[in-house]
C-alpha cells in the first residue's frame, strides 16, 4: 500500500475485492513498517490534505471588527485612501481584495474609484471657509457657515437637511452607501460625517447604522457567510480559495459553502435543492394516483379499486367503468358494456400512464436505497459508544495489543464513506434523467456513463457493507490472533474504500460533470473528513489607524507582515489564493481537476493508525 500504487492503481474489479479477504488483506511487516512511517512524515509535516482547494476561518462576534479593519488596511495602504473610501470602495466590490487590486491594473485608478463612487478630488468636508452665510439647495434656507457641510464631492446643504436624508437611507436600509443629495452625484457620503450627525439626534438609529456597516463585511462578502446553525451560533466562515466546498463550523454545524444548505457532496447545490424539493412535495404523490387510481366522471376524485369486477363506484354514488372511465348509462350498464370504448386503443393516455408509472418506479428506486444508507449511518452512529467500551474492555485485558486507534479510524472512514454512498443516489437520479441534462447527453452516451458510474457506485456499496461488518465484531472477546487478523481487515478496507471514493469523485467530474455545457461544481472529496474552521486570529490595534498617515515605517512593517489565519496547525497568508491554478473563484471554477491530485498521493493512509487523541482533530 505504497504511494506510487496509491496514486496509479486502476479501478478494482469486484471478483477481486471478494478475494482480498485472503490476498489483499494481508499487511507485511515491511509494509506495516512503511505505514506508520508514512503517518509519521505527514504528521511531522503539519500536512493538510487538500489544503490547496480552500481554506475556512471562523469569524466570531468579537473578531469580525478586526477581520474587517484587516481588509481596510490593506486597501488603504495599496491605494493612500481614507477608510470611509476604502470601505466604499470594499463593498462595491463585495469585499473582494484581490479583485480590486485585479480591476486596478485593468481599469485604472480613476475607472476603479468613479465605479465605486468615490470622488476623484477630495475636499476637505469642513464647510465654507467664507463667513457669508449660505442658502441651502434644499429647504432654501440661509445658514450660518458653521452649519453646513459639503461633502467630498464638493456639495455643500445645512446640517439639518444632511440629517433628515441619512435617517431616511438608514430606515430604508441603504446605510451601506449613502449617496449625496445633489442629482446626479454619485458620490458616498463620509461615514463619518453620517454618524456625527445622526448620534446627536437619534443614538439608536446611529447604533443601527454601525450595525449596518460592520454587518456589511458579511452580508455584502462572496467569501464570507453566516454559520446556518440553529438556533444561530452568531459565528460566521470565511472561505480563502475554493467556494465550492463544505466546512464545518466551531459550533459542530457542518455545511455547504456555496448553498449554506446542509453538506451533500458528490450532489451539486441545484441537484440538492431538486431533491430535497422532491422529496417533501407533492410530485410522487401525484404520479402514485396518476398510477393507482382513476377520476370519477361526476365529483372527479380519484377512485382506487378494491375488487377484480371493472364496473366500479364511486362514494358520492356514481357507477363507471374501471376500463375506460365512462360512466354507466343506458349502453353502458352493470349488466350491459355494448357501445363501450375500453378496448380500443388511446395512444395518449396510455403514454401518460405508462410515462407516470416508470417515473415513479425510478424515483422510488433511488429514493429507497439512499434512505437506506441514511438509515444506516444513524444506525452505525451509535456504534462509537459501543466501539468505546469494547475498546475499554480490550485495553484492561491481558493482551499483547494495546493501540485500537485502528478502530475509530475505520469508522470514521465508515462514516464518511457511508456519507458519499449516501449521496451518490441523489446524483445518479438527475445525473442519468431527464430532469437537467435531458438534451446534454444521447441515450447511447447516458447508458455509457451510467454503466461506468453504477459499476464504481457497486464496488463502494459491497466494500462499505464489508468494513461496516468487521467494525459490528466482537473484538473484545476475540484472541490475539483473531484481532490481528480483524486489525488487518478493517486497516485494508479502510483503504479500499477511501480509494473508491476518491476513483467516484474523479469519475464524477472528470468524465461526467467537465464534458456538460451547464457547469456544476461539487465539494471535493476529503479522506479526513470536513476540515474545522479555525478561529480568526488577526488582532488589531485602534492606535494604528488613527498613525497610518505619518508613520510610514510602520505601514511598510504591516505590508512586510501579512496577518494570517490558522488552519489546523499550519498557517495560510490572507494576500494569496489557497486554490492555486484553479481559475478564479468568482465564476464556476473548471469542473476538472488533476488526476493525480485527485488520487491524494497516497494521502489515505494518513488516518489509518493515527494516535485515538487525535481523531477528533483530523
Amino acid at each position: 500500500m505504497g504511494r506510487d500504487a496509491e496514486k496509479t492503481s486502476p479501478p478494482v474489479p469486484s471478483s477481486e475485492l471478494e478475494q482480498e479477504e485472503d490476498d489483499d488483506c494481508y499487511l507485511s511487516d515491511q509494509e506495516d513498517d512503511a505505514l506508520e512511517e508514512s503517518v509519521l512524515h505527514v504528521l511531522e509535516d503539519e500536512h493538510l490534505e487538500d489544503c490547496h482547494w480552500s481554506a475556512s476561518c471562523v469569524i466570531t462576534k468579537e473578531s469580525l471588527l478586526a477581520a474587517q479593519k484587516e481588509d481596510l488596511r490593506k486597501v488603504m495602504e495599496l491605494l493612500g485612501l481614507r477608510e470611509h473610501h476604502a470601505r466604499t470602495l470594499l463593498i462595491h466590490y463585495r469585499w473582494d481584495v484581490e479583485r480590486i487590486f485585479e480591476l486596478l491594473d485593468q481599469k485604472g485608478r480613476d475607472s476603479l474609484f468613479s465605479e465605486a463612487g468615490i470622488p476623484l478630488q477630495y475636499t476637505n468636508n469642513a464647510g465654507p471657509t467664507s463667513s457669508a452665510e449660505v442658502t441651502c439647495n434644499v429647504c432654501y434656507d440661509d445658514v450660518p457657515p458653521s452649519c453646513a457641510l459639503e461633502m467630498d464631492c464638493g456639495h455643500s446643504y445645512c446640517s439639518d437637511c444632511w440629517t433628515e436624508y441619512f435617517i431616511v437611507k438608514i430606515n430604508e436600509g441603504q446605510s451601506r452607501r449613502v449617496r449625496c443629495m445633489a442629482p446626479k452625484c454619485n458620490a458616498i457620503c463620509d461615514e463619518a460625517i453620517i454618524r456625527k450627525l445622526v448620534i446627536a439626534r437619534h443614538p439608536d438609529i446611529a447604533e443601527r447604522f454601525e450595525r449596518f456597516l460592520l454587518e456589511s463585511y458579511i452580508e455584502d462578502n462572496d467569501t464570507v457567510k453566516w454559520c446556518p446553525s440553529t438556533p444561530h451560533c452568531g459565528n460566521a466562515i470565511r472561505v480563502k480559495g475554493d467556494i465550492y466546498c463544505e466546512v464545518e463550523c466551531t459550533c459542530g454545524c457542518q455545511f455547504c459553502f456555496n448553498c449554506s444548505l446542509q453538506t451533500h457532496s458528490p450532489c451539486s447545490c441545484m441537484m440538492w435543492e431538486l431533491w430535497i424539493k422532491k422529496c417533501h412535495d407533492e410530485s410522487e404523490t401525484v404520479n402514485w394516483i396518476t398510477v393507482n387510481t382513476k377520476p370519477c366522471p361526476k365529483c372527479h376524485k380519484p377512485v382506487e379499486k378494491n375488487g377484480g369486477c371493472n364496473l366500479v363506484a364511486c362514494i358520492c354514488g356514481q357507477a363507471f367503468c374501471w376500463l375506460c372511465g365512462g360512466a354507466t348509462g343506458r349502453d353502458h350498464t352493470w349488466s350491459s358494456i355494448s357501445g363501450h370504448s375500453c378496448g380500443r386503443f388511446t395512444n395518449d393516455q396510455t403514454k401518460k400512464t405508462e410515462q407516470a408509472r416508470r417515473d415513479l418506479y425510478r424515483y422510488m428506486h433511488y429514493h429507497n436505497r439512499y434512505k437506506a444508507h441514511t438509515d444506516s449511518l444513524k444506525q452505525e452512529a451509535k456504534l462509537k459508544n459501543e466501539i468505546q467500551g469494547k475498546i475499554s474492555i480490550s485495553e484492561n485485558k491481558e493482551s499483547k495489543i494495546k493501540d485500537y486507534s485502528w478502530v475509530i479510524n475505520g469508522l470514521n472512514r465508515l462514516f464518511r464513506s457511508r456519507r458519499v454512498l449516501s449521496y451518490s443516489y441523489p446524483f445518479a437520479f438527475y445525473m442519468f434523467g431527464d430532469e437537467i441534462f435531458k438534451d446534454e447527453m444521447t441515450p447511447q452516451e447516458r447508458e455509457l456513463k451510467q454503466n461506468l458510474f453504477e459499476d464504481q457506485q457497486q464496488q463502494l456499496e459491497f466494500n462499505v457493507e464489508r468494513l461496516s461488518g468487521f467494525l459490528e465484531k466482537d473484538f473484545q472477546l476475540f484472541t490475539d490472533d483473531e484481532v490481528m487478523d480483524t486489525m488487518k481487515h478493517v486497516i485494508n478496507l479502510s483503504n479500499v474504500v477511501d480509494r473508491l471514493c476518491k476513483q467516484m469523485y474523479q469519475c464524477i467530474e472528470n468524465d461526467l460533470l467537465y464534458p456538460l455545457r451547464t457547469p456544476h461544481n461539487i465539494a471535493p472529496y476529503k479522506s479526513k473528513g470536513l476540515d474545522r474552521a479555525s478561529e480568526l486570529n488577526i488582532s488589531w490595534d485602534p492606535a494604528e489607524q488613527s498613525s497610518q498617515s505619518t508613520k510610514h515605517s510602520q505601514e511598510d512593517e504591516h505590508r512586510n507582515q501579512p496577518a494570517s489565519i490558522s488552519l489546523g496547525k499550519r498557517t495560510h497568508e490572507l494576500h494569496g489564493s489557497s486554490s492555486g491554478n484553479r481559475g478564479d473563484n468568482r465564476g464556476h471554477r473548471s469542473n476538472k481537476r488533476d488526476r493525480v491530485d485527485a488520487n491524494g498521493g497516497g494521502d489515505a493512509l494518513f488516518d489509518l493508525n493515527v494516535p485515538a487523541e487525535l481523531v477528533d482533530k483530523i
